[in-house]
């Protein structure tokens, strides 16, 4: 199931893609009552698997001809696709021959660093590049949702903790995150982590350690590269954290970047984003991410 958070009245609404659209899930409460069925994404990650068993029964047994409670995709003003998430953990230095493009030794364990909700934005967003800034790159990655509360989670128990999957970029200023030790003030600008289009469940990925993940910017393809290349699994990650903290349904994961990036280019060639850009990053099954890069005002 692909689940998407869309924009109406100035609220964010919890969809579901079909064939025919985007099912607005309020509105088709509203011709068809359940009171067990969730009307926004944090509510139903947070109830659990039974939740979402019946919020996919609900789904599957709608009427789809023609229907006010569908919307096409064309038409939606979207939101980031987790909205309201405790943590947001982001994973460094995780692919091999991006460590190799940055000429840095592999880490022995996760690189880990955060990024807060300031950051969150949607598919098809604006993004302010920083006046603080000269240097703004793309980061295409895998991203995480937990869909229970865990910790010392077992490699083997990961699963059982995942809700689904979404691509994200992780849009980094690399002059300020090189700055000091911390990356912090590099890596969470507002609108730095771009999510979505969608979540799509667990179900629907059967190996998260094997899919392609793209970037292209203004129509060039600069990154080109498969989960398969990650240093730390995807199993690998979720457990190391759990080992440090507790993850909370509707947390993200940011899993790392291939290598492609602006930063991973001879300094001659490094062509830093600058407003007017257009930059789509794509991981396999999940759906492509577009971003608009403006002016900062």
């Amino acid at each position: 199931m692909k689940l998407v958070t869309f924009i109406k009245n100035g609220q964010q609404q919890l969809g579901v893609k079909v064939e025919e659209g985007i099912i607005d899930v309020k509105s088709a409460l509203e011709v068809y009552p359940n009171d067990s069925v969730a009307i926004h994404i944090m509510n139903l990650i947070e109830e659990g698997s039974d939740a979402l068993e019946r919020f996919k029964t609900y789904i599957k047994h709608l009427p789809m001809g023609n229907v006010d409670y569908i919307i096409p995709e064309e038409k939606l003003e979207w939101g980031p696709c987790i909205t309201d998430p405790e943590k947001i953990i982001c994973v460094g230095l995780n692919y091999r021959k991006h460590a190799d493009e940055t000429n840095a030794a592999y880490p022995e364990v996760p690189v880990l660093f955060n990024k807060f909700k300031n950051a969150l934005t949607g598919h098809l967003s604006q993004v302010a590049v920083p006046r603080t800034t000269e240097r703004l790159d793309h980061e295409v990655e895998l991203g995480i949702i937990i869909g229970k509360e865990g910790k010392f989670i077992e490699q083997d128990e990961v699963l059982d903790y995942v809700f689904g999957y979404c691509t994200a970029n992780d849009i980094s200023a690399r002059d300020i995150q090189k700055r000091t030790s911390q990356w912090m003030t590099g890596k969470t600008n507002d609108g730095f982590a771009p999510v979505g289009p969608y979540i799509v469940t667990k179900d629907e990925v059967d190996d998260p350690d094997n899919l392609r993940l793209t970037t292209t910017v203004n129509g060039e393809l600069r990154q080109d590269s498969n989960t398969s290349d990650m240093i730390f699994s995807c199993k690998d990650i979720v457990s190391y954290i759990s080992q440090y903290m507790t993850l909370k349904p509707g947390d993200l994961i940011m899993t790392g970047t291939p290598e492609g990036v602006i930063l991973g280019r001879p300094i001659e060639e490094r062509v830093y984003l600058q407003p007017g850009d257009e930059v789509t990053v794509e991981v396999e099954k999940l759906g492509a991410l577009t971003t608009y890069f403006v002016e900062d005002v």
